[in-house]
C-alpha cells in the first residue's frame, strides 16, 4: 500500500474466469471508494494484477475496524471466493460477540470459520511469508509485486526490469535496486529455514 492523506495505492492479484474477474472490476470500479482501478497484467489470463487507488474516507476497512475495537489479529489476510478470511486473537470468549456484531453492524457477512484456544497451537517449522514482508519496505513490496504482475520472474516469461520501472515510474536502476534490496531479505529467509 502506498499513498498519503485520503488516497492510497494497492495492488491486488485477482484469479478466475477472465470474463468473471472483468465483471468484477466492472462492479469494483463503481464502488464510491474507488478512485481508480487498472490492470497491470492482461484480463485473459486466470490471474490478474490490479493497482487501485481507494478514497481513505470512504474505504470500511475491517483491519481499521479490528484495531477500533482493540483486537489484535493477524496480518497477512487472504481473499478467496469473494471471502476474507481474518484471524484475530481474543482474550476473552465473549468478546467474540461483540467483534462479529459490530462487523455485521457494518454491513458485513461474517462466519466463523473455527474456534482454538490459544493453549492448543502449535508452531510447526516452517516459513511465515507475513514475517518476511514485514521487513521488506513499502516500495520494495510494491516493487516485487510490479515484477511479478509483468512476469519478470516468469523462467519464460518477457518481463524485464524496464516494465517494473515503467509500471512503478521510476528509473530502470531504482526498480532494480528496490527488487535487489527486497530479494535479499527474502533470500536470507529463506536461507535461514534451508539450513535448519
Amino acid at each position: 500500500m502506498t499513498g498519503g492523506g485520503n488516497r492510497r495505492k494497492r495492488i491486488i492479484e485477482l484469479s478466475g474466469d477472465p470474463e468473471q474477474v472483468e465483471g468484477f472490476l466492472t462492479e469494483f470500479r463503481e464502488a464510491d471508494s474507488i478512485v481508480a482501478a487498472e490492470s497491470l497484467s492482461p484480463l485473459s489470463r486466470g490471474r490478474v494484477y490490479v493497482v487501485f487507488v481507494y478514497d481513505l474516507t470512504e474505504w470500511d476497512s475491517i483491519s481499521e475496524s479490528l484495531s477500533e475495537l482493540g483486537v489484535h489479529y493477524k496480518m497477512g489476510t487472504t481473499i478467496s471466493a469473494g471471502w476474507e478470511r481474518w484471524t484475530v486473537y481474543l482474550e476473552e470468549p465473549d468478546e467474540l460477540s461483540r467483534v462479529v456484531d459490530h462487523l455485521r453492524g457494518a454491513g458485513n457477512e461474517v462466519e466463523l470459520v473455527s474456534n482454538v484456544e490459544m493453549s492448543e497451537l502449535s508452531t510447526p517449522d516452517q516459513l511465515h511469508a507475513d514475517q518476511m514482508l514485514e521487513e521488506l519496505t513499502v516500495r520494495q513490496r510494491d516493487a516485487l509485486a510490479t515484477a511479478i504482475a509483468v512476469d519478470y520472474y516468469e523462467h519464460d516469461g518477457d518481463g524485464a526490469i524496464a516494465d517494473v520501472a515503467e509500471a512503478l515510474d521510476v528509473a530502470e536502476t531504482t526498480a532494480w535496486e528496490h527488487l535487489s534490496r527486497a530479494e535479499g531479505k527474502l533470500m536470507r529467509h529463506v536461507g535461514d529455514y534451508l539450513s535448519r
